[in-house]
């Protein structure tokens, strides 16, 4: 084999510094996307956040796009898409600076900025606090109450021995053994422990520190006011019959506790309205909020679709810094200089290119799914990544990033971008069906079944195919699983 040298003249695809920076910005979500934007702030000395009156008409940029209006239906809706970018586009940066050139002479326009604000003038709701715990919930309301020092110890080993939903997990013995090694000199029996359990089962959230369902139902029961209707059966059924009343023998139930059929289902409503969970409501749960990235309103009969302002800083360059860049200068400081600025440009170009996207797909968005908004989720039409990558121009994978933990904020509810997109069957008219539409029926016929007799997948099936959606048993079971309804069996309330 002879080893030679080829020169080959070729074109190929190069992914520069600035296109994969771009990429990576458009599928950041908007809490990545502020980290990322607070760490380039940190290290690049070019880039600040404005600070000048955003209602500034010589410093506000908007980019307003209109939907394509239907030529068929005068009076069909129009959708708007409004932005205000939080980067200045009025004035281009140009490639090269002239030479020994002043800052001011070439980049003249200043940034769009969100007003001045207090740093300290921040809401409640934005101040973070530390979750109550069941834990520190009980141990508030122990040093509330007198007790003893013996007391308070086994009171403390009793909250200790709760699970995050309330209920003793531990024996008594094993809670009197703990608080006799806390308290060796003292003589700790298991009657005192009882004593402070049941101090305990009277402390908030009601039917605490029971030991199982039934004791836990009868504490709520019993703090009832003596007057409150049907308490006295309701007291019955859970303490004599609870394993027929978990197994909805409503006949047996009848004959056993003596009541007509009116009272037994009024006292079973009542212990209906009890929590078996009385800890679940109290414990670490934080709230994470989400913050959408577009946000969709109705005004004057036309869906307006705007960026959040609020996602981002606005920025922009620093004159000052700026101003001190030279291109003749070959030194380190303006190197420095001129490296920093070159990566503010393409970064705010970055940020740019995002939010015109952004935009872009999420107007596609809401000029296909109008129905949705007017009617709710079962006028939702099938829409599929192809179908919005080819009317915005966009390779799918692109669209795919742009609506990864991206979030809208509609008038019926925050929902990702993903939620718009879904399969579709077909329909006995030859037209096609949303997956999510029919979810929201399947939904909708649950709710309003009869508990006595629900419907079968097979019933749901044919119910569908009176309005013309042709559905196969198994997809209704799909479907139906994913909204976690369970089976038409395990659905059946006799009571």
């Amino acid at each position: 084999m002879k080893i030679s040298l080829n020169v080959q003249l070729g074109q190929h695809l190069t992914m520069t510094p600035q296109l994969q920076q771009a990429i990576r910005l458009l599928q950041l979500s908007t809490i990545e996307l502020q980290q990322e934007i607070q760490n380039t702030l940190d290290s690049n000395p070019l880039l600040e956040v404005s600070d000048d009156d955003h209602n500034d008409p010589a410093t506000t940029n908007s980019n307003t796009v209109e939907s394509i209006s239907d030529n068929h239906q005068q009076d069909d809706y129009e959708t708007e898409a409004a932005a205000t970018l939080d980067i200045n586009t009025n004035t281009d940066i140009p490639d090269d600076l002239p030479v020994d050139s002043a800052w001011d002479d070439v980049f003249t326009g200043s940034s769009t900025s969100s007003g001045n604000q207090d740093e300290d003038d921040e809401g409640f709701e934005s101040r973070s606090t530390v979750a109550e715990t069941l834990y520190d919930h009980l141990l508030w309301q122990v040093n509330l109450t007198h007790f003893s020092l013996t007391d308070r110890t086994i009171a403390v080993c009793i909250i200790d021995s709760l699970d995050e939903n309330g209920y003793l997990t531990a024996e008594l013995d094993e809670i009197l053994e703990a608080a006799q090694n806390i308290l060796p000199d003292a003589d700790v029996e298991l009657d005192e422990v009882v004593a402070v359990l049941h101090r305990l089962q009277q402390f908030e959230p009601a039917g605490v520190a029971a030991r199982n369902l039934g004791e836990c139902l009868l504490i709520q029961l019993k703090q009832l006011p003596e007057s409150t209707a049907h308490r006295a059966n309701a007291i019955l059924i859970i303490r004599e019959h609870l394993e027929l009343l978990g197994s909805q023998d409503q006949a047996a139930l009848m004959k056993k506790t003596k009541l007509s059929e009116s009272q037994l289902l009024a006292a079973v409503g009542l212990i209906q309205q009890l929590n078996p969970y009385p800890g679940g409501d109290i414990g670490n749960h934080e709230s994470n909020y989400v913050v959408p990235d577009v946000i969709v309103i109705k005004q004057r009969d036309r869906w307006r679709v705007e960026l959040n302002p609020d996602t981002a800083p606005k920025l922009r360059i620093n004159n000052t810094y700026a101003g001190m860049v030279r291109r003749a200068d070959n030194s380190a400081d303006n190197t420095y200089l001129k490296n920093h600025l070159q990566e503010a440009r393409w970064f705010l170009k970055s940020l740019q290119s995002r939010h015109e996207t952004l935009l872009k797909v999420a107007t596609c968005i809401v000029e296909h799914q109008r129905a949705f908004f007017d009617k709710g989720p079962e006028a939702m039409k099938a829409l599929v990544l192809r179908d919005v990558a080819e009317e915005v121009e966009l390779h799918e994978s692109t669209v795919s990033r742009v609506t990864t933990q991206k979030y809208m904020h509609t008038p019926r509810g925050v929902f990702e971008l993903k939620y718009f997109f879904s399969s579709h069957v077909g329909t006995s008219s030859g037209g096609e069906c949303s997956s999510t539409a029919i979810r929201a029926m399947i939904k909708k016929l649950v709710s309003q079944e009869d508990p006595r007799k629900p419907l079968s997948d097979n019933k749901i099936a044919d119910l569908l195919q009176e309005e013309g959606i042709e559905v196969a048993r198994r997809t209704i079971a799909k479907y139906r699983e994913s909204l976690n309804i369970p089976s038409s069996s395990d659905r059946k309330r006799l009571l």
